[in-house]
C-alpha cells in the first residue's frame, strides 16, 4: 500500500493525508515551517478537495504564490526526481532552444554536449539571466543538429549550407551525423561537366577577345568540335583534347599546341607557321597541304610529336623540327622538308617520295622501309650519318 505524500520544492517531507483539506493544509504547515494556503498536484492544477488526491499523488503547497511548473525549472525538477529527462533551455548564439537532458546526452553519449549535460554542473556552464545555457554558436546550424538528436534524421531547411553544419557536428563530436552530412554535401554538389566546348561557344570568347591578347585555353576540350576557317592565332591550346576536331582552313599561326591532342583531326590547308606542337599527339590526324614555312624565319617546332600514320602530303614544311618524332606509316609525299630537321626520327614506312629534302638533317633517324622515290634532290650521304 502506497502512502499518500506531501512534497515540496524547498524541504521535502512526507506526510499521512486524511480529513479534511483544511487538516492537511494545517499538517503541511507544521511539517515545512510554512503558512500553506494552497495545494497543487504535479500539473499545476489547484486542489480545492482531498478527494482529488491520489495515491503516488506528488503534490505542491505554498503560501499563496503562483504554482511555478517544475519543468521549467531544471534545478527543482532534478532535486525533486534526479532524473535525466528535466527540461533544458539552450541559449545558443542569442537563440532559445529547450530540449530534455536525455536528448543531449543519449544520442551521442561521446559527445561534446552529452559532457555539457550529463552529469550537474560538471562543466561549470554558465547561464543567462533567465538561467538559459550559454552556448556561443551559430543557432541556424544548431538547429539541425539538435533535430538529429531528438529523432535520428538529418533535416535541414532550404537556405542553410550544409558545410555550417557540419563545421558545427565536428564542433559538438556528433560522429554518426558527421558521416551523414559528408555523404549529403558530397550528392548536393553538381555533376563535374566535361562536355566539349562548341563552336558557337568558342566563336563567342573569340569575338570577346582583342585581337592582339593570347587566349587562354590550356586544357580545354574541344572534341569533336568544328573549328574550320577560324583566325586562332597565337591562342594557347597546350594540353587540350582537340582530338577529332575539323580545324582545316583554320589558321593557328604561333599557336601553341604543346602535349595537345590532335589524334584523328582534320587539318588540311590549315596555316601552322611557327606553331609550337611539342610532345604532341596527332596519330592519325590529316594535314594535307598545310603551310608551317614562316617567311620571316620562324620554325614550327614539332619535336618529339606523335605523328603516326597522318597525311601530310604536299605541306610546305622548310625548316621545320621534327626531332625524335614519330612519323612511322606517315604520308609525307611531295612535301617541301627543305633545311628540316629529323634527326633521331621514325621514319619507318614513311612515304617520302616526291619530297624535297635538301640540307634536312637525318642524322640517327630510322628510314627501315621509308619510300625515297622521285625525289627532287639527290640524298647526299651526310645528311644520314650518324
Amino acid at each position: 500500500v502506497f502512502i499518500h505524500g506531501l512534497l515540496s520544492p524547498l524541504s521535502p517531507q512526507v506526510v499521512a493525508v486524511y480529513g479534511t483539506l483544511s487538516d492537511l493544509l494545517s499538517v503541511a504547515s507544521n511539517k515545512l515551517g510554512i503558512k500553506a494556503t494552497s495545494v497543487y498536484n504535479g500539473k499545476g492544477g489547484l486542489i480545492d478537495d482531498i478527494a482529488l488526491i491520489r495515491d503516488d499523488d506528488v503534490l505542491f503547497v505554498c503560501e499563496g504564490e503562483p504554482f511555478i511548473d517544475p519543468q521549467t525549472d531544471g534545478r527543482a525538477q532534478e532535486e525533486l526526481t534526479g532524473s535525466h529527462t528535466d527540461w533544458l533551455t539552450l541559449n545558443v548564439g542569442g537563440r532559445y532552444f529547450t530540449t530534455t537532458r536525455s536528448t543531449l546526452v543519449n544520442k551521442e553519449p561521446d559527445s561534446m554536449l552529452a559532457h555539457m549535460f550529463k552529469d550537474k554542473d560538471a562543466w561549470g556552464n554558465k547561464q543567462d539571466p533567465r538561467g538559459a545555457f550559454l552556448i556561443d554558436r551559430s543557432p541556424e546550424y544548431f538547429e539541425p543538429i539538435l533535430n538529429y538528436l531528438r529523432h535520428g534524421q538529418l533535416i535541414v531547411n532550404d537556405g542553410i549550407n550544409l558545410l555550417g553544419v557540419l563545421e558545427e557536428a565536428r564542433f559538438f563530436g556528433i560522429d554518426s551525423l558527421i558521416e551523414h552530412l559528408e555523404v549529403a554535401i558530397k550528392n548536393s554538389q553538381p555533376a563535374e561537366d566535361h562536355s566539349p566546348i562548341s563552336r558557337k561557344e568558342f566563336v563567342r570568347f573569340l569575338l570577346a577577345t582583342p585581337t592582339k591578347s593570347e587566349l587562354r585555353c590550356q586544357g580545354l576540350n574541344f572534341s569533336g568540335a568544328d573549328l574550320s576557317r577560324l583566325d586562332l592565332r597565337y591562342i594557347n591550346f597546350k594540353m587540350a583534347n582537340l582530338s577529332r576536331c575539323n580545324l582545316a582552313h583554320a589558321n593557328l599561326c604561333c599557336a601553341n599546341l604543346e602535349r595537345a591532342d590532335l589524334s584523328g583531326s582534320v587539318l588540311d590547308c590549315a596555316n601552322l607557321q611557327g606553331v609550337k606542337m611539342l610532345c604532341s599527339n596527332a596519330e592519325g590526324a590529316s594535314l594535307k597541304g598545310c603551310n608551317f614555312e614562316d617567311p620571316s624565319g620562324l620554325k614550327a617546332n614539332l619535336e618529339g610529336a606523335n605523328l603516326k600514320g597522318v597525311d601530310m602530303e604536299g605541306s610546305q614544311m622548310t625548316g621545320i623540327n621534327l626531332r625524335v618524332a614519330t612519323l612511322k606509316n606517315a604520308k609525307l609525299k611531295n612535301c617541301n622538308l627543305r633545311g628540316a630537321t629529323l634527326a633521331g626520327t621514325d621514319l619507318e614506312n614513311c612515304d617520302l617520295s616526291g619530297c624535297d629534302l635538301q640540307e634536312a638533317n637525318l642524322r640517327g633517324s630510322n628510314v627501315k622501309g621509308a619510300i625515297f622515290e622521285e625525289m627532287l634532290t639527290p640524298l647526299h650521304m651526310s645528311q644520314s650519318v650518324r
